[in-house]
């Protein structure tokens, strides 16, 4: 049985980061701070227009609202402290605060998974069953599948940090990426990690590819339904209702495989730190960039708790 080291609790890492004190690295890392901004500012409006326009507590918005939270709440928790150790110098990040970000950040790409599963079978359901709707997707069932997501990574979460956490590390410390991440941390370990890592992929396979195979599912028989769809009309709303999601998931789910399910052996640490910045920092940006800028209802919001309400136009 693994057992804590005290020397380990007692020591700190060191996060080698992204960028060093260079022109072009502080040009960069002036971009992802404005990223951060943007996409705090996007995720946070979207989650307060839900909240606050009473049209928009449907399962559809409310599931967006899950996923904008964990977006915010998943920038939030590598950005912060990737900025304080650029601007200060210090490098360091103790046990309890890398067992905090391991916690945190599988936790929310856990409960992000099972959450883009549960809002394709929102589509699913709202476009092959119309009619079954309200009863299919009540707002019981769908608070169920949101305390569902958040619960199941959690689980996710706190199996991964209580393991990684076990380990006795030693060596200089330094960790090649920017935030505390599972793998990369592995790397330092004097233990054997083998079990472990079988374990993690083993997670990646019901975390991953589980909802994959949701969301493959649904939308086949979205596409089959919306084929025979015989107005146009009706054909272009539902592929655009849809297509934002995909294009979401394409994203998402791209980025996580590669980093997770891929053997540690072909694992390339300049790869997986910009892999990590395109799902971590970049994709809380786009997702509610990509749901309002193509949905009338949140525009309509926006407009609404701006006092520009152009319903009696």
């Amino acid at each position: 049985m693994m057992q804590w080291n005290n020397w380990t609790l007692n020591s700190d890492f060191i996060l080698l980061g992204i960028f060093d004190h260079s022109p072009l690295h502080t040009f960069f890392f002036s971009l992802i701070l404005g990223i951060f901004f943007l996409a705090f500012m996007g995720n946070s409006t979207m989650v307060l227009l839900i909240y606050l326009d009473a049209q928009l507590h449907t399962p559809m918005y409310i599931l967006l609202s899950q996923l904008s939270l964990m977006d915010l709440m998943l920038i939030c928790t590598t950005v912060p402290q990737m900025a304080f150790n650029f601007l200060s110098g210090n490098k360091s990040i103790s046990m309890a605060g890398c067992g905090s970000q391991i916690f945190f950040y599988v936790s929310l790409l856990g409960a992000e998974c099972f959450l883009l599963a549960s809002m394709a079978y929102d589509r699913y359901v709202a476009i092959c069953h119309p009619l079954r709707y309200p009863i299919l997707m009540s707002h019981k069932i769908c608070g169920l599948m949101a305390a569902s997501s958040w619960i199941l990574g959690s689980l996710d979460g706190i199996i991964e940090v209580a393991a990684a956490m076990s380990f006795s590390y030693c060596g200089a410390r330094e960790i090649p990426h920017f935030f505390c991440d599972v793998p990369a941390l592995l790397t330092l370990s004097c233990s054997d990690t083998l079990t472990f890592e079988k374990m993690i992929f083993f997670c990646c396979v019901i975390m991953l590819i589980f909802p994959v195979a949701i969301i493959i599912a649904s939308y086949t028989r979205v596409i089959l339904a919306v084929i025979r769809m015989a107005s146009a009309e009706s054909r272009h709303k539902a592929f655009a209702t849809c297509s934002s999601h995909l294009v979401v998931v394409g994203m998402y789910y791209g980025a996580a495989m590669f980093i997770y399910m891929r053997p540690s052996s072909g694992r390339s640490p300049n790869q997986d730190k910009m892999v990590s910045a395109f799902y971590t920092i970049l994709t809380p940006l786009l997702n509610p960039l990509i749901y309002s800028l193509r949905n009338r209802e949140v525009a309509r919001a926006f407009m609404k708790v701006l006092g520009i309400d152009k319903t009696g136009a």
